[in-house]
């Protein structure tokens, strides 16, 4: 990968000029099944620019789960940089079905209420614990969402984690939104950069947007040279983490006082909780283990810098903790 960086072709990427993000946008946008995408620097932008794209400040109303990155990771900029107002839902592992989307939308003749106007969903749930949404579902709340003149935006941050995981294309689960976009800094172990997709129109809009909130770049070649060699290379051993994860889970499940159910990991993320959970997490950054906490919950993800030697250590030094 620091190869690719160090001889990408590069150009003014602002006037369409480098030839290495052309190509990466171009594979991105074939990928997710849409007809075209913009590189970005980050997935938080790429979901801050969807939300500015799908919505006005008009009293649009849009719909997330509550544990959904828009929602508690990206400083409240639906409210800040979109104006809109966010209806959240609670649901099993990140996820809600069509009928929750349909019980909550407006009556669009009653100003007194919010314009339903866009919704969004997570592949793979970032808090929901790395679970896949089903296809079948994915495209029943997309029907609702037609049904009602709804836009519909995809947050596909760990989209690959679930193309591996399932076995079905990366096209099949974005294809059907407005908008959809995969991340190349996580997972697919790329230093920086996302890739935002959708119609020629919302992608020439998007440009705008990408203007307006300081992410055009220059010679980002060099950047994007690292997300195609990740979708080139990586995209295949995500299997690895997931098998990792499933180790660490069943392991976890064998220690006393770690309340975790094994079977619902399904990718590369592991969440689990203990009754102290800021006591185990910092014996563990002691050991140079690092956990994200949530309460008592804490959450650990596998990635190419995680290896099985790596899931043993943690198993021994949780067990010992504990």
């Amino acid at each position: 990968m620091r190869e690719a960086i160090a001889t990408a072709e590069v150009g003014d990427e602002q006037r369409g000029l480098d030839p290495t993000v052309n190509a990466l946008q171009e594979k991105v946008a074939e990928l997710l099944g849409q007809e075209a995408a913009l590189f970005l620097p980050s997935g938080t932008m790429c979901n801050q620019i969807a939300l500015r794209l799908h919505t006005r400040p008009i009293g649009d109303e849009i719909y997330l789960h509550r544990n959904s990155h828009p929602v508690g990771a990206e400083a409240a900029g639906a409210s800040v940089l979109a104006g809109a107002q966010i209806l959240t839902f609670d649901g099993d592992a990140g996820m809600f079905t069509a009928a929750d989307l349909e019980a909550v939308l407006r009556d669009p003749s009653d100003r007194n209420e919010p314009r339903s106007r866009l919704v969004c969903l997570e592949q793979t749930t970032v808090l929901g614990g790395g679970r896949v949404w089903p296809l079948a579902e994915i495209e029943a709340v997309l029907d609702v969402a037609t049904a009602n003149g709804l836009r519909s935006h995809l947050d596909g941050a760990r989209l690959l984690n679930a193309v591996v995981a399932s076995g079905v294309s990366a096209a099949a689960y974005a294809g059907g939104f407005d908008t959809a976009w995969i991340d190349f800094s996580k997972g697919l172990g790329a230093p920086v950069g996302a890739c935002l997709a959708g119609s020629r129109e919302l992608i020439d809009e998007a440009w705008r947007y990408k203007q307006m909130y300081g992410g055009a770049m220059r010679q980002a070649g060099i950047i994007a040279a690292a997300a195609l060699w990740a979708l080139e290379h990586n995209v295949e051993r995500l299997a690895e983490d997931h098998a990792n994860a499933r180790t660490l889970a069943e392991g976890l499940a064998d220690i006393p006082g770690v309340v975790i159910d094994p079977t619902t990991v399904e990718t590369n993320i592991v969440i689990f909780e203990v009754p102290d959970a800021a006591g185990l997490t910092a014996g563990l950054l002691a050991r140079e283990i690092e956990l994200s906490r949530f309460g008592n919950r804490l959450r650990a993800v596998t990635h190419l810098d995680v290896d099985a030697a790596a899931i043993e250590q943690t198993l021994a030094a949780v067990r010992e903790l504990i």
